[in-house]
């Protein structure tokens, strides 16, 4: 799935003189405005200015933090708790608004939140039948190395690769917690040590990409010889903003983060393009090698996984190139299939426990015998002919089908 959201426009865009160049059309459609051609120009006159793009959902400065969050997320907890994959993320230029989607304010919390609340309030509906493990990591990717943002002492981390293709991080912290509230400290503390700094563009800029992962096992509480645990892994991703040199003025150490960050999301660029070409006929290659993003992002943008990517823009003139930029990716990602299954493990009971259910099961088979021989012999004294075996025959039957 993929949404774009225009933010309002702001004051220091307004005082610079920026027009309002992005609108949306409708529920999915929205249009940009190419400001720097003229429509008095008579060579152009037959071109049309604007650029029109279709999504799946599309949101302006009129929505909610909740709007946005019902239409794009809240419908994935469900599968998450059925032992399937989901992934949302933010993708847009820098000061676009994506930390304000995903994080949000005190009054008004982003998708992490609400997020992590219905989850919970989910588990707990459902928790007198079912058992719940859920444990959280939270890391960053800043100038493409990898901090573990619960444990930043323990220096850079490395991806590897399971024997299934799955992507491992060595050493990351997975903390286990049982409710919203431990998980919502865990994420404002993991907050406080992520990069950011001011740019001209932005004055709370990410430079880095934050990844908060939560994993949900689940079994039934009801005790029998095979027992199924479903994994469902929920990835909820900040990505730093895409941006120009010339726009934020950086220069030093926040250019070489610049440099780092679009290296990075040009990758991601890079994956969208060749995934969303994978349909046709010619044969394409999609590297995920190219940045730790990418590697990280593997499932999620071509493989077992529910994804929601949702676009941020301004609406401001002096954003345009960034803007248009956004769209096209965005607009290409929609090409792009994943094919989900449920991750299930199945864990037979060990041995011992298999000697445990049996005795107990004989000991349950001998205290009926001894019940059907004091009845038999009660009814022979009062002279009632009963047929024993009949009696033993249908207890035996009923043990059989009680236990097994």
């Amino acid at each position: 799935m993929v949404a774009l959201r225009i933010r309002p426009i702001n004051d220091a865009e307004i005082e610079e003189g920026a027009s309002i160049v992005a609108h949306k059309v409708d529920d999915q459609m929205v249009v940009i405005l190419d400001p720097s051609e003229d429509p008095d120009d008579i060579l152009r006159a037959n071109r049309s200015r604007e650029k029109t793009f279709v999504f799946d959902v599309a949101f302006d400065h009129t929505a909610t933090q909740d709007d946005v969050y019902v239409a794009t997320t809240k419908n994935l907890i469900e599968g998450v708790l059925s032992g399937y994959n989901a992934t949302v993320f933010a993708y847009g230029p820098t000061g676009a608004g994506k930390t304000y989607t995903m994080l949000g304010i005190d009054s008004e919390p982003g998708i992490y939140v609400r997020t992590l609340n219905d989850l919970f309030n989910s588990i707990e509906a459902s928790s007198d039948h079912m058992a719940y493990d859920v444990s959280m990591s939270y890391l960053e990717i800043y100038n493409e190395v990898i901090r573990d943002l619960l444990n930043p002492a323990s220096g850079f981390l490395d991806l590897r690769e399971d024997a299934k293709g799955g992507i491992q991080i060595a050493g990351i912290t997975e903390v286990s917690t049982n409710n919203a509230e431990e998980i919502m400290e865990l994420l404002t503390k993991g907050n406080r040590e992520r990069t950011q700094e001011p740019t001209a563009a932005n004055k709370t800029s990410s430079r880095s990409h934050a990844v908060l992962q939560v994993t949900v096992k689940q079994k039934s509480r009801i005790k029998n010889i095979n027992e199924e645990v479903r994994i469902g892994r929920l990835f909820m991703i900040d990505l730093a903003g895409t941006e120009r040199a010339s726009q934020t003025q950086n220069r030093g150490k926040r250019m070489k983060e610049g440099a780092h960050i679009n290296r990075s999301l040009l990758a991601l660029g890079n994956c969208i393009n060749a995934l969303s070409e994978k349909g046709s006929n010619r044969v394409h290659y999609v590297n995920y090698r190219d940045s730790k993003l990418t590697r990280l992002l593997k499932d999620s943008l071509g493989g077992n996984s529910r994804t929601v990517m949702i676009a941020h823009i301004s609406p401001a003139s002096s954003y345009f190139e960034e803007s248009r930029t956004t769209l096209i990716y965005a607009d290409r990602a929609k090409n792009i299939k994943t094919r989900v299954k449920r991750n299930l493990l199945n864990v037979s009971y060990h041995i011992a426990q298999y000697t445990s259910i049996i005795a107990d099961l004989r000991k349950e088979i001998e205290r009926l015998k001894a019940k059907i021989d004091e009845q038999g012999q009660n009814q022979m004294k009062k002279g009632e002919k009963a047929n024993i075996r009949d009696i033993q025959g249908a207890s035996y039957e009923f043990v059989f089908f009680k236990y097994m």
